[in-house]
């Protein structure tokens, strides 16, 4: 019954703005199929988005595909951005790159140790952490400025586990549904996992990104990808998702089925998805607070310059209107 009030609300809204036609659109992913982009596959798969007149194709990323530089480049619609450092470096450029929501209240980005080698975040300073290059330009630097992490304790990481494994005074980064479910598997025993959001490291996560002249163009179509990937997440959280999950492990055969369900188990545990304000303003949500908390953190750690006009990389006018809040178990 949830969903059909939900999906019933959703026509409503498609009845004011959907597509004369269907139109084609694409979205393109940052990474290979999984969990964490199951919203997206739901709605696709269970006609969330044709609901609206949109015809979406899900162009999976990896670690040689560049979607971030297909949408600037005008060869896909929309794309999956990682954190709001993506858009702020953007501004930085110049860029018209704009997120329109932001699936994840909190990014799944932990710091994993061994069992007892750490009880709080702040333990983490005694270890040496293993980090990679994206990480230690990113948050790595926020935590060198919050909480006085250093940057002699870090060492590379090279997104192999084994250091890791042979050292319980080592920590490594990782994210969230992957790498500790992996640990559990291959190594037998159960990490400690830290989440960097709950220590203060406060961005948005899997935001929705496009251009800014396609907002100003298509602003009908911009609120229908918007407001189905919202309804599709609801959905895939909370309901039938098997067809989304075939779709996921057909695009990505490595993706197996208790893989995704440890991932959405995770998500849903630690508020990934819904938590603060997409409890009652809706998945997707974004505020001028939290955002401008954030960049005020990214220019304290030096990794986003300071005075930068930042307005233009994000817009609320899709987002936070409660759609789907009912759906929520």
């Amino acid at each position: 019954m949830k969903n059909l009030i939900a999906m019933s609300s959703f026509a409503a809204l498609c009845a004011t703005t959907a597509l004369a036609d269907t139109t084609d659109v694409s979205f393109g992913t940052n990474w290979l199929a999984q969990a964490e982009h199951g919203g997206f596959y739901q709605a696709v798969a269970d006609g969330t988005y044709a609901e609206c007149g949109l015809n979406v194709s899900i162009v999976q990323g990896g670690p040689q595909v560049n979607n971030r530089a297909l949408l600037l480049a005008g060869r896909i619609d929309y794309h999956m951005g990682g954190d709001l450092t993506g858009v702020f470096n953007a501004a930085e450029e110049n860029i018209p790159v704009v997120a329109v929501a932001a699936m994840f209240q909190k990014i799944p980005q932990v710091l994993i140790t061994h069992p007892g080698a750490a009880t709080t975040f702040e333990d983490l300073k005694d270890l040496t952490l293993l980090i990679g290059d994206n990480g230690y330009q990113g948050f790595y630097q926020w935590m060198i400025a919050s909480y006085g992490f250093t940057a002699e304790q870090r060492q590379p990481y090279t997104f192999n586990p084994a250091p890791f494994l042979a050292d319980e005074t080592m920590a490594m980064q990782g994210y969230l549904s992957s790498e500790p479910y992996l640990i559990e598997k291959e190594a037998g025993f159960t990490p400690e996992v830290f989440l960097i959001a709950d220590a203060g490291y406060s961005t948005y996560a899997t935001t929705i990104e496009t251009m800014a002249d396609t907002i100003a163009g298509k602003p009908e179509e911009v609120t229908c990808f918007v407001e189905g990937s919202i309804l599709g997440w609801y959905n895939y959280l909370y309901g039938d998702n098997a067809a989304a999950n075939a779709m996921i492990m057909a695009d990505n055969p490595e993706m197996t089925q208790d893989k995704i369900d440890y991932g959405i188990a995770k998500m849903i545990e630690a508020g990934i998805v819904i938590s603060g304000d997409s409890e009652t303003m809706g998945i997707g949500v974004m505020t001028d607070e939290k955002i401008a908390d954030f960049y005020d953190k990214m220019v304290d750690a030096g990794v986003i310059s300071a005075g930068l006009d930042y307005s233009a990389t994000y817009s609320t006018a899709f987002v936070g209107n409660g759609l789907g809040v009912e759906l929520a178990d």
